[in-house]
């Protein structure tokens, strides 16, 4: 039977970094030292360019065969055309491509993995060229410490291929959607519902001191928290009993990388020992719907990972919107 699987993988981040400070409380809470920042004239799309051709060339892909480009992002380098198009254009991909975008941040590499997967499967593609990039920082007031010292921009590149095998590659997967969680990480003024305006200009600063308008990225950090150790296990749960596995079968655990503290307490709740489970964010950040398959690259490079492993992907965040998944690498 042909199934999904990921022929390759790769991840490209600025070259110009931010340092939080090694003595501040709140660095040794999150984990991060420093985080990659796109320059004024660095876009995700530069970045996404950058990674899709590190990997293209590492793997040694001919770009004739990729039938399929998926984006996704929430830093767009316009409302429209979608990204997408102008990144099967700069990449030199055929014109007989499909190509667009996806619009969603911490759970985006795992939701794009499962298009991906059913475009292949179903026959409908055959190379998917994955990418996944963001530049959050270009959203973030710099006198707004609450998120300044969490987000790295970044981007990854994954080509999923088909090949015939008797165990599924990639998936099952866990979806979930909790729309009310909106307002606890969003960027008000830019949409159609709320142009930007001069109003949209206005700083206020908040009881911690913080300074932000509503053109700057807002996250109620606490309810984020809340949300993720309360969903998150009960995802993982999920997955466990739909692939019919336990904790002790993986060998590696790749979560969203939003922050040591959160990323420590859902080992330890779901009882995942520490030598299987990631954490790459120290030099990077949370780097949004790249965190995952860039903290995967690091654990392949570290040989913390290798080929034939099986490992399970849990991306969360924004929206809120949160999925699971199992591959085997």
């Amino acid at each position: 039977m042909k199934r999904a699987y990921i022929k390759g993988i790769d991840y490209h981040v600025p070259e110009l970094f931010e340092k939080n400070s090694e003595s501040d409380r709140i660095t040794r809470k999150v984990g991060i030292l420093k985080r990659p920042i796109a320059n004024c004239d660095e876009y995700a799309s530069d970045l996404a360019i950058a990674a899709a051709k590190k990997m293209l060339t590492k793997q040694n892909i001919d770009i004739s065969t990729i039938d399929m480009l998926i984006y996704c992002t929430q830093s767009p380098d316009y409302i429209l055309p979608t990204t997408a198009c102008i990144l099967q254009d700069a990449l030199g991909l055929s014109t007989r491509c499909a190509a667009f975008d996806i619009n969603l941040g911490c759970s985006g590499y795992v939701y794009g993995l499962s298009v991906a997967k059913a475009f292949i499967e179903s026959g409908m593609a055959n190379n998917i060229l994955f990418l996944t990039s963001d530049t959050y920082s270009k959203y973030i007031n710099p006198k707004d410490r609450s998120v300044r010292v969490l987000f790295g921009d970044g981007a990854s590149a994954t080509l999923v291929s088909g090949k015939e095998s008797d165990r599924e590659l990639i998936g099952p997967f866990v979806f979930g959607t909790d729309g009310t969680g909106k307002d606890n990480l969003i960027i008000k003024s830019g949409g159609l519902k709320e142009p930007i305006t001069k109003q949209s200009e206005i700083e206020e600063e908040d009881s911690f001191g913080n300074i932000r308008s509503n053109r700057n990225l807002y996250m109620n950090g606490s309810e984020i928290f809340n949300f993720t150790l309360r969903e998150i296990p009960l995802a993982v749960t999920k997955l466990l009993s739909i692939s019919g596995m336990k904790i002790k079968d993986y060998n590696r655990f790749v979560f969203h990388q939003a922050n040591k503290f959160m990323l420590e307490n859902l080992r330890k709740i779901l009882d995942i020992s520490e030598e299987r489970f990631s954490l790459n964010l120290e030099n990077y950040g949370n780097t949004v719907s790249s965190s995952i398959p860039i903290s995967l690259c690091k654990d392949l490079e570290n040989k913390k990972a290798s080929k034939e492993d099986t490992a399970m992907l849990v991306g969360f965040g924004v929206g809120y919107s949160w999925a699971a998944c199992n591959i085997i690498l």
